[in-house]
């Protein structure tokens, strides 16, 4: 007998619309995007919108460029669901063999590997699309993401902490922001990269120990399983680098007492996830991975503020 299929799987946001307005034969292609799952395009977005935020600190505007700002959220949804889609062909196989992963899309036969392909192709150009609207440096610095992005789907068979490389990845539009606003880089916006890459390793650390034992049958190595009995201590020292390169990048960036208060709440907040991990607990590190959308938008709000206030 065929085993059932989910209608929905067990982390996405529960009535979403995709599961319930969306065409029958589209929501198999949106699940295979997550679109059902926001928080993912959020957390690939923030770090675009809070570059974007420092290069207007920097240069002295009153608000981080808006149409960049719209821009980068089409794109964070296009390229999160490019992203998925890939991460899924790669790991069609491993999927079958993880309890989370079995009922998504494609090991689970709702969307063939032909369609799979054409899908991840229409989101690329979309993705195209938008970048191309950068100057040239920005879109040379969009492209030499990919290599990065084709990676990191193999990083989980023997490397040990593949959410290096998956933040390498999540944590590019901290560049991009500054690139689209000065046509350059320059050490604040490498500065804001690194602390955005030690937020992905500590965020996603959290979210795979929903996984730890299956993980373990499968062979997946991951952050958590690494980390193991100190997976608190762990994910607290990812935390404190990424606060500590954020503080650095504002003072490169000449930023002033809002931002700093910003980045102080952020910082509570990291805190806070740190104090409420509870490695036999998915669920709870489920609802922990996904209020970093929440202290992200926190850090946003306050760089904003920042450059409204400098520019009076």
């Amino acid at each position: 007998m065929d085993r059932p299929v989910a209608s929905s799987l067990p982390d996405a946001v529960r009535g979403h619309w995709a599961d319930r307005w969306a065409p029958v034969r589209l929501r198999p292609y949106l699940r295979l995007a997550r679109i059902e799952r926001p928080i993912g395009w959020w957390l690939l977005l923030l770090p675009c919108w809070w570059s974007a935020a420092l290069a207007a600190i920097a240069a002295g505007q009153p608000w981080p460029n808006p149409v960049h700002c719209v821009l980068f959220l089409i794109g964070a949804v296009a390229m999160r669901g490019a992203g998925c889609t890939y991460n899924d062909i790669v790991d069609r196989d491993l999927d079958t063999r993880v309890e989370r992963t079995r009922d998504r899309p494609l090991p689970s036969g709702q969307v063939s590997l032909k369609g799979a392909l054409a899908f991840l192709a229409l989101q690329g150009l979309v993705g195209l699309a938008v970048l191309l609207q950068f100057n040239a440096f920005a879109i040379a610095t969009g492209f030499a993401s990919l290599g990065v992005v084709a990676l990191y789907p193999f990083m989980k068979r023997f490397f040990w902490m593949p959410q290096i490389v998956l933040g390498l990845a999540f944590a590019w539009g901290a560049l991009m922001g500054w690139a689209a606003a000065f046509g350059s880089l320059s050490p604040a916006a490498v500065a804001l990269y690194l602390g955005s890459i030690a937020w992905v390793v500590g965020y996603d650390t959290i979210y795979a120990l929903q996984d730890i034992e299956d993980d373990e049958i499968a062979g997946i190595k991951s952050s958590a399983r690494f980390f193991g009995e100190r997976v608190r201590l762990g994910v607290a020292a990812c935390y404190v680098l990424t606060v500590l390169f954020m503080a650095a990048a504002f003072i490169l960036a000449d930023a002033g007492p809002v931002a700093f208060a910003g980045l102080a709440l952020f910082a509570l907040h990291l805190a806070w996830q740190v104090a409420r991990i509870d490695r036999t607990d998915g669920a709870g590190a489920l609802r922990l991975f996904r209020s970093n959308r929440d202290a992200g938008l926190i850090l946003f709000a306050a760089m904003a503020l920042e450059s409204f206030v400098r520019a009076l």
